[in-house]
């Protein structure tokens, strides 16, 4: 497979790696763009694999919770003009209401009535209207003895870039303290999930494989490098479970451990981000002025 220097160029912003290096693994791995993360980490040549942080698709994440049941609801637009303007934001705080009370998935949302319509219609009249594109992309809903949210970058009440639900059990005081902490904690840390058992065993299984890699580059015995790696898995496991990380409000304690001494514990999260997992289009700015001066 031909190594484009597009490609040389995504793998670099995504991992941080030198040019030469960035191209010697595509070639080592035949193009492939997650077995190349893998090849610059095994070298030491790369951090942790994270997904490029170029998110595409504006928006906002509306959250709302009642009676122990919370969501989150994602409606794009294609600029962040659009996301300000006081219809939108309104039409997103009616569909997470409608989500609150009627829907348990997206699909189910987009069939439910609001104001007598099926809210894929609203959608579409709002889109004429408004004059931009948008979808309704992700919903997700949360229960538990009690949902606190915490939304980042407001926009407005209830809605923002980030939105974040957190499920407790315990006081119910108590839990709203600590889970509005920890709510903010799910947004600065982003955690892969909430605890070790519930990590996709795929994840589990490549970290295991880099991590192997790298120990046996050592050289060293394999007993020693059976030790490293259970060493290295359980720091892994500290760093992306919920429960495992150092809490941000007091990095003496994990979450765990701060829920435990509130008396209360985390049953479950949600974590929405505008755009997450959306590539962005990146417009030629000379191009599109030249375009438009051709047209004129």
């Amino acid at each position: 497979m031909a190594i484009t220097a597009a490609m040389v160029k995504d793998l670099r912003e995504t991992t941080g790696a030198g040019m030469m290096d960035a191209k010697k693994a595509l070639t080592e791995t035949n193009g492939d763009m997650e077995a190349a993360i893998d090849w610059l980490r095994t070298k030491g040549l790369a951090k942790a694999a994270k997904k490029s942080g170029r998110v595409a698709a504006e928006g906002l994440v509306g959250v709302a919770v009642r009676a122990g049941r919370g969501v989150a609801v994602e409606l794009n637009s294609e600029t962040d003009f659009v996301a300000k303007n006081a219809d939108f934001q309104q039409l997103v705080r009616e569909i997470t209401n409608v989500a609150l009370d009627a829907a348990t998935d997206v699909e189910v949302l987009k069939a439910t009535h609001l104001n007598g319509r099926p809210v894929e219609e609203v959608l579409t009249d709002a889109i004429a209207r408004i004059g931009e594109n948008m979808t309704l992309r992700r919903m997700h809903a949360l229960e538990g003895d009690t949902i606190v949210s915490y939304v980042h970058n407001a926009a407005a009440e209830g809605m923002g870039k980030i939105g974040v639900l957190v499920a407790l059990k315990g006081d119910a005081a108590k839990a709203q303290e600590i889970g509005k902490q920890i709510a903010m904690h799910i947004a600065a840390t982003n955690p892969a999930s909430l605890s070790e058992a519930d990590l996709d065993p795929s994840l589990v299984e490549r970290e295991k494989s880099v991590l192997t890699e790298q120990a046996r580059e050592s050289g060293k015995p394999e007993a020693v490098i059976e030790k490293m790696i259970e060493g290295r898995m359980k720091k892994f496991f500290e760093e992306v479970t919920l429960l495992g990380q150092k809490f941000v409000i007091n990095p003496d304690v994990t979450v765990a451990q701060a829920a435990q001494e509130a008396g209360v514990e985390v049953t479950g999260y949600a974590r929405v981000v505008v755009g997450e997992g959306i590539e962005k289009k990146e417009e030629d700015f000379a191009a599109e002025v030249a375009k438009t001066r051709a047209g004129a």
